[in-house]
This record gives C-alpha cells, structure tokens and sequence, in this order.
C-alpha cells in the first residue's frame, strides 16, 4: 500500500516524511486531507510493505481550541482580579486528533512519549511524571515525560499552568497529588484523602496494582462535563473536586467522592481493559458508575451512597421507555452518534444492570468474575461477552472478606451487614439457591437479553390461591407503541410475602410462568430492594393490598422497596394499567414517610406533575395540587433544622425538602429565608449560612429585583467561587424575564458567566414559570452557537434540547418543536435528543388528556 491514512481534525500539516528502518533518510511524502472524515493520508514515495516497521515524522501546527475538547484554553482570575490562562486536553471520544495527528480509536493502543515546552512560571503535567527537565534558553523549558503504558488514544493528557499541588502517598506506594488554581488548594484535601482511600480500595478489589507511579487529580476551571478518566491525570470540573468544609454542602461531598470513585474505577475499567469499539461504552461507563457504589460504600460508608445509586436505575428507565431507545450495545459510526450514547442508558441502565447481575450471582462470585475479566484483557481490547464469558467461568478461589464494619444508623430499617462490606435490609439465601439443578448458569445468554435488545420488561402479577401467575412483555410509553412482540428478558425474580421476608429467587426465561407458595400470603411484593431493573403491576386487588399495608405499617418493607412501588404505580398509569386516583391513594402514606428513598421518589413522581399544570394555567387545580404535595411532606418540612447537622442523607433530604417548600410558597419556608437572606445582606455576604440551606435561601432571596442584583454582586466576586452553583440556581429562579434573558446571553458570552454553565442555566430557567419560553426562543435562536460550543451529540446539546422541552404537553408546543428541528440541517434532526424530546410531549399531551379531570376529581375529594 502507498498510504498511511491517519486521523485529523484543524490541524496545519506544513510536511511529512516516511523513514524505513534500516534503509537511509526519512523521504518526504505528499498528505491529502479528507476534511468530512477527519482523516489525512500520508502518500508514500514507494510502496510500504507489510511486517516492515516504517517511522513517520509530521511537522503540524493549531491554534489552541476555543471549545471544550481536543488542546483547549481555559482561563482563571486570581483574588486579585488578574486573569490567568492555562491550556488543557479532552479527548475523549474523537479529539485526539485535534491536538496530533494519530489513529484516533480505541482498539488502536500505543505507548506516548512526550515532551512538552514551556516557560518557567508554569508547571506541565502529562499521563506520566517528568523524567528531565532541559533549559533550552533562560525563558523557555524543555520537561520530558517517561514513556505511557499501551493505550488508546483518547486517554492522552497533558496540561500546562501554574497551579499548585498537595500530595500523599498510597498505602501502596502510589503518589497521589491534587492540582487547583493556587488560590483554591485549601478546597483540595477532601479530594486528596478521598483518592487515596479509593486507590487502594480498587488495587485491593480488582488484584492488580495501579500501573503507573502516580495519579493526578486536576481542577479545570472551563470543563464541560465532570471528569476525565485519562490515565494518571484525571481532570475535573471544579465543583467535582473542591470542597470546603464549611461553605460546601453534603450533596457536594457525595457527589465529589463519587465522581474521585468514578474516574479511578475508570484506571482498570476503561484504561486499563478498553471495549474495542464505541458501541461497547458501556463496558467503560456502566461499570465505572457501578463501581461507585461498591467502593463508596466501603471507603465511605457514612455516605450511605446506595440512597443515591438507585435512584438512577428509574432516570434510566425513564429514557429507555421510549421508542427512542437504543440498546446498551449499539452500533455508532461518526463522531456525533459516538458522542451520543455517553447517556443515561450506557452510564445508569449499565450500572442497574451490574447490580442486577451482581445481586443474583452473589457478591463473591460476580467479583471472582470481574477479576478474571480485568487479568484476562489487560492492555488489550474487549466486547461486550467477553464479559459475559468471564463471569460464567468464574469460579471462587478464596473468598476475601472485609473487615467487619458497623451499619449506619438512623434508618429504621433492619439493617444486615454482608460479606463484601455493603448494607443490606436483609441476610441474602444462601448462594446455591440461585442454581437450578446444578447447572452452571450461562451469564451470557440471560445477559443479552438486557444488553442486546432496549427497554425493559414490566412483569405483571395475578395471585390465585397459592398460585402466582407471571408474564412479561416490553414496558413501553410510546403513544402508538409498535407491538412489543419479540421482546423477552431473562428476569433474576426476587420476592418476599407477608408471610416471610426472606428474599426468594426464580429466574423467569420464558412469556408466562407461574410460582408456587407454600401457603396463601396476604401480599406479594417483587423486585426486593429495588435491585432488578424492571417494574411490577399486580393484578386485581394487588395493588389495594400493597397500598393498605403502606397505610396501615409501611415500615414492614424497607424504603427501597416503598420507593419502587411509588416508581411503579405512576409508571403504569402512564400505560393506562392503573387509574391516576389508584396512584394518588398510594402517596397518601407519604405523609409518616421519613427515610430519603421514599421521599425523594415521592418528589420526583409529583413535582413533574404538578408542573405539567401549571403550564396550562389551570389556576384551581393548579393550587390544589400544590397545596396537596406540600401537605404530604408538611410534617416533614417542619421538622428540618436549618443547619449542617445530621448524616449526609439527612442533609440531602433538608437540602431537598427546604428548596421544595421555599419554591412553592410554603410561607412558614418562605419566612425562614427571608429572615436568613436579609440578615445575610446586611452583613454584606460575609454572614456564614448552613451549606444545606443556602440554595433555598437565596431562591427566595432572588425573588426581588434588590435581591437579585446584590447575590449577582456576590456571584462574581471570587470568595464565591464555592457557591456559584447555588447562586446560579437562585437567579434563574427569578420572575423577571429581563433578568432570566440577560443570564442566558450572559452565559453564551462566557465573561460573568463561564459557558460550561451554560446549559444548568438554560434548563433552570426552562422550569421556571416565567422563564419557560424565554429558554425555548433562546434554544432557537443560539442553535448554531451552541452547538459550536458543545459539540452536535454531546450530552450538554441534549441535556439542553430535553430540558427545555420536558414541560411541554399541547399540540401547539409539539408542532412548533417538530417545525424547528425539521428546519435544521439533517444531521440535527436526526438526534436522539430530539426524538426523545417529541415523543416526551406526545406522552405528556396524552397524559394530560387522560388524567387532568380525574385528578381533578381526586383531588377534591380528598382534599385535606
């Protein structure tokens, strides 16, 4: 072959040259560019022939990017006002080949030598340490960096700045350094301690050691998404690094040790073993987002991570009951489709699926599975069932068990501690009762069924006697749903009674099959624990005897468990199963419910809702909804201190709870922050408020024109930095429209408002009454800009085009949407983001259409 066709993207190639091995100079080559598919070919003088090793040498040159990928620039101010720049890199999927030339996909690993340039007053950081540093003249440095492990490309970083650092080093022997800005690095030690923790978690988990001398954590100040796994030098937006112990809330500290936990989980999953394509993602995200909550769990179990982790399985099934689906495995080509499927589905559905898996092979065995998988594949590339095929051979050498720690308290709930360190509500059987007659279980063949076709099974219960009869077809919300015919799942059942909570297990392969009880039981509940990732309607008076026993003792569940039902019960009234007064009975026992899972559910079920109806205007019932939904967590709400104090969930549930009810106009709320906002401005901002509360006070704050501009003052001072999202939030909550359109251009211009904010404020504003339009014209209007910044695909394009739309549900909003993308260029029109934006209106005009009257009707009758 004459060419070597390599990958791309804005660079300036001014030469090129082919050398053979052995044989004499480098001879020059001509270079073709193919600007659509981001490829240049390198035309060699003479053939090149193959088991030859040949060296190419490209001379090239780019302008850094404006964007947030490929070598980009970001920009900081000092306290002082004085404005700093640095240069960073993000690669991942396809912008390597912004900043080299290179074959810019995974399966294509290399070990990286670089050397970087740069004048005394920066540090440059890279994968590797610096072996040596060259004065090549009295202003300019030459660092060279050790050699990479084999690696794919997107995982190549370097940064050049002058931030500052502190270090520790692991129990294994591994340097550990955090990067800030020089004036943040007292916000760096939470990070620190929490890296170091999780480092050694997973060399200890995973038995392979951490391959490189050191890892790196960054704070960036302009970054769009919330880290990059890069091999030892991960970077972070600064809201996913920083904490302070005073200003930062408990939410903050979760998230933070959970993304640390996400990106280290990413050195063996990901780095370490690659999926070999984009279509395999999943294999990269599902498991790094699963892996947070086994190791969080363990090196933090004060966090009590699981109330958070399950929560996503339901944001997952939200997306994956539209036709708009993909499967977790899905072919993608270029590179806006690759950029599309880092979502919901290959991140959270991913990660539910693991804990399935997990929950049915027993924690041992599954770990035994990945470990092999992990020593199997390292440096190489994998597909989805080579997973598959590592998991069925498993077999238990030894079993290691963790210390023995103590559940935290304050749940209600029995709480039993297993074997791999996790809380569960419940002693789990005995492993062996997961086997049928002995045969080794074929992981692959129940594992398609959820990795391999979309969606999700909804299997429907009908108790006869002794007898309960099961059958499972594809839930799906469409409004003409194709015929889910075809669809079969292998579903791990798992199900207690009233007559005992041990949990039972059958594996349901086929349409219809039906379990045998040893006796009658009052109630039946499946899916324990939340811990499978399908929903459950139960036939006849099912459902009436599972909402009297959540009246009469809803403690004799766990709260997972109250959580799944109040999922489940909306869920089927969206498919027409249930009436929506069956469901409204159902939330009636929310007012005695005081454990997060439950509540939060309970939330995120109604708030949408109420919503729904208050873009129409429907004033009386609008009112009476929102007066029901503040009654039920009323008790609730006025039990909240507004302080810091109490377990990370217990903040979680203030933080929530108190921006709900100032939200909403619970005046006693209202009141509270009035008094904290105006004391907190006669103090100038220096008074010191609860972390938790902050946002709920300056909500409220924001609400007039003085308050606004004064937390707007504060915003861009830099002592603030530590609750610029708080503030964000509270000004995009303001009823004046003037103020809301300033802060969209404001954040698409970059200065006040850093872009890679951008889409937070365009959504908060869409779900503000007054702001709802305003974002949707500003959507159309700033398309092409937008997508200039954020790149067609990104999750930041689609979290904005969802956002702005998700409230929408008249057919007038439904042809203006469809008129709008259909006017676009193809490539636009045919993203997912978009499909899943006009199916969400036709399900919400449907619903509204169905519902409205009888909710109506439900909520006069019962009203309290």
């Amino acid at each position: 072959s004459e060419a070597v066709v390599l990958h791309s993207k804005g660079l300036h190639i001014t030469s090129a040259a082919v050398e053979a091995g052995s044989a004499g100079g480098p001879r020059e080559a001509r270079v073709l560019e193919h600007r659509p598919l981001e490829q240049v070919a390198l035309l060699a003088a003479e053939p090149l022939r193959a088991g030859h090793n040949y060296t190419l040498i490209i001379q090239f040159l780019a302008n850094l990017s404006e964007s947030f990928h490929g070598f980009y620039k970001s920009t900081y101010r000092t306290p002082e006002g004085e404005l700093r720049v640095l240069a960073a890199t993000h690669f991942e999927p396809t912008a390597a080949r912004m900043a080299f030339p290179c074959f810019d996909e995974p399966a294509f690993k290399a070990r990286f030598s670089i050397r970087i340039r740069r004048e005394p007053k920066h540090l440059a950081l890279s994968n590797m340490p610096i072996v040596k540093s060259v004065n090549i003249t009295p202003w300019l440095i030459e660092d060279h960096f050790d050699t990479t492990v084999k690696m794919s490309t997107y995982l190549v970083a370097f940064i050049v700045s002058d931030f500052k650092s502190i270090s520790k080093i692991t129990s294994h022997g591994v340097k550990i350094s955090v990067y800030t800005a020089p004036d943040k690095i007292n916000q760096a030690s939470y990070a620190l301690d929490a890296a170091v923790k999780l480092l050694d978690f997973y060399e200890d988990y995973f038995h392979i050691p951490y391959p490189l001398p050191k890892q790196d954590l960054a704070a960036i100040p302009d970054f769009q998404l919330g880290a990059m796994e890069n091999w030892g030098l991960t970077t972070y937006r600064e809201s996913a690094l920083l904490y302070d112990p005073v200003k930062s809330s408990g939410s903050s500290k979760l998230w933070i040790t959970r993304i640390i936990a996400h990106e280290l989980a990413h050195q063996w999953f990901g780095n370490l073993v690659t999926m070999e394509w984009w279509n395999d993602l999943w294999l990269n995200e599902g498991f790094a987002k699963f892996m947070e909550f086994v190791s969080v769990s363990v090196t933090h179990p004060e966090l009590r991570v699981e109330d958070s982790f399950l929560r996503k399985c339901f944001d997952a099934m939200a997306v994956d009951a539209l036709n708009s689906s993909h499967p977790i495995s899905t072919p993608v080509e270029d590179p806006a489709q690759i950029l599309e499927i880092f979502d919901n589905v290959s991140y959270d559905k991913g990660s539910c699926i693991l804990n399935m898996l997990r929950d049915y092979l027993t924690a041992d065995v599954f770990k035994a599975g990945l470990v092999q998988y992990l020593q199997k594949y390292s440096y190489q590339n994998t597909k989805t069932e080579d997973l598959w095929n590592s998991m069925t051979n498993a077999k238990i050498t030894k079993t290691t068990f963790f210390p023995f720690q103590i559940c935290p308290t304050g749940d209600t709930d029995k709480n039993e501690l297993q074997s791999d360190g996790f809380c569960r509500r419940r002693p789990q059987p005995s492993s062996n009762a997961h086997w049928t007659k002995g045969e080794t279980l074929d992981v692959r063949a129940m594992m398609d069924t959820w990795t391999v076709q979309e969606g999700f099974p909804l299997v429907t219960v009908t108790v006869r006697g002794k007898n309960v009869h099961l059958q499972q077809e594809r839930y799906l919300r469409a409004v003409d749903s194709p015929s889910s015919t075809g669809y079969l799942w292998h579903i791990p059942l798992t199900y207690i009674t009233s007559k005992s909570d041990t949990v039972q297990r059958f594996l349901m392969t086929t349409k219809a099959d039906v379990i045998i009880l040893q006796e009658e039981v009052e109630w039946v509940k499946f899916n324990v624990d939340m811990s499978g990732y399908y929903i459950v309607h139960y036939e006849d008076d099912g459902w009436d005897r599972l909402i009297n026993l959540l009246k009469e003792n809803h403690t004799v569940i766990g709260s997972n468990d109250r959580a799944s039902l109040i999922n489940n019960v909306f869920q089927l009234v969206r498919i027409k199963k249930l009436s929506i007064s069956k469901a409204f009975d159902l939330t009636l026992y929310l007012k005695h419910e005081r454990q997060i899972m439950p509540v939060l559910q309970g939330m995120n079920e109604l708030i949408p809702m109420y919503r729904l109806v208050e873009r129409r205007g429907m004033d009386s019932t609008e009112k009476q909804l929102k007066e029901y939904i503040v009654s039920l967590f009323k008790d609730l709400i006025d039990k909240q201190s507004w302080s810091d104090e109490g377990s990370v969930s217990e903040r979680l549930l203030r933080q929530v709870l108190l921006l709900f009810a100032c939200l909403h106009g619970y005046q006693p709320c209202v009141d509270k922050a009035e008094g904290y906002f105006t004391e907190w401005q006669k103090s100038n901002g220096t008074l010191s408020l609860p972390a938790d509360v902050k946002t709920a006070v300056f909500t409220v704050g924001a609400q007039t024109s003085e308050g606004w501009d004064f937390l707007l003052s504060k915003y861009r001072l830099h002592s603030f930095n530590i609750e610029r999202e708080n503030i964000e939030f509270a000004l995009s909550h303001s009823r004046s429209k003037d103020k809301l359109q300033w802060l969209m251009d404001q954040g698409l211009r970059g200065d006040i408002i850093r872009t890679q904010d951008l889409p937070h404020i365009i959504i908060s504003v869409a779900r503000n009454p007054s702001g709802h339009h305003l974002a949707w014209t500003f959507l159309e209007e700033n398309w092409d800009k937008v997508v200039e910044k954020f790149e067609l695909g990104s999750n930041s394009v689609a979290g904005i085009v969802t956002g702005v739309t998700r409230q929408y549900s008249t057919r007038s909003q439904l042809a203006q949407v469809k008129e709008f993308f259909s006017s676009l260029e193809e490539k636009s029109t045919q993203l997912r983001c978009v499909r899943q934006a006009i199916e969400t209106i036709e399900d919400n005009i449907q619903w509204m259409d169905r519902n409205f009257e009888k909710l109506k009707t439900w909520l006069q009758r019962n009203h309290l």
